[in-house]
């Protein structure tokens, strides 16, 4: 008997679709052996938070390439309710890519946000936040084995997490950094703040050029193509994040050649 005949009275009712998706469906269950990573040439990262006593235990295992830092695979291993493997599934998607550093920076209303069918509609029922914790904490354990390895030199810290309208103000130094490094701060703030809610609607956008440090060029994929808020309230809410975050004088310009509209 499908468990959606007890939806009512049951937390699934209140978690999103996507949040049971990935509980239904995981694609990054699993571990990788010292082995493996030896064959991959990769660093073995292990974190582990949580114990069987508690009933909640999670496992992370990220293979690391060894010259940047960056999570090149993850998998987990969780014991315990089937939100920690909602919760383990989109921290594994949402790491890969990114470097170790990146992953400490993790909050539970990232993976949150994530996971939402609607941006002010929480992905996960209120009362599961400290699972979420696990999680992170496994996090933590995990990118504590790679403390030794170099970041890559264009790689700077993220400019603010969270909340858009909470940011600290423009990215300190910006003028002094190497165009390559403001490229990854406009990226960062992108992936963070920007991409997921346009992925909520089936969108998409890239980076295509940063010239005399201002005039951002991006292009939209997906939907945005055809949506006539891509000039328009988008494109506005995409600049004013990035001029609250990053510098107040960045201009966003979007390539028409992208665009159905």
């Amino acid at each position: 008997m499908s468990h959606r005949k007890f939806l009512p009275s049951f937390p699934w009712a209140r978690y999103s679709r996507k949040l049971v998706q990935k509980i239904e469906r995981p694609r990054y269950v699993g571990s990788f052996s010292k082995e493996e990573a030896q064959v991959r040439q990769m660093r073995l990262a292990v974190g582990k938070e949580g114990t069987y006593a508690e009933g909640s235990l999670v496992a992370l295992y990220w293979l690391v390439d060894e010259s940047d830092g960056v999570i090149a695979d993850a998998k987990f291993q969780v014991f315990g309710p089937s939100v920690l493997i909602g919760a383990a599934e989109a921290v594994c998607e949402l790491l890969i890519r990114k470097n170790y550093d990146q992953a400490l920076k993790m909050t539970a209303d990232q993976i949150d946000k994530h996971l939402r069918d609607k941006p002010a509609v929480q992905a996960f029922a209120s009362e599961h936040s400290g699972y979420l914790n696990v999680v992170l904490g496994a996090i933590v354990e995990a990118a504590a084995c790679c403390e030794e390895i170099p970041l890559a030199d264009h790689y700077v810290p993220t400019p603010v997490g969270g909340d858009p309208s909470q940011s600290n103000g423009p990215y300190p130094g910006w003028k002094a950094l190497k165009l390559e490094q403001k490229l990854t701060v406009i990226e960062q703030v992108i992936a963070e703040d920007i991409r997921p809610y346009i992925e909520l609607d089936a969108g998409g956008i890239r980076i295509l050029s940063l010239v005399e440090d201002r005039e951002l060029t991006i292009a939209y994929e997906g939907a945005c193509t055809s949506c006539y808020s891509a000039t328009g309230a988008t494109l506005e809410a995409i600049q004013k994040i990035l001029r609250g975050k990053v510098d107040p004088e960045i201009v966003v310009i979007p390539d028409s050649s992208f665009l159905q509209i």
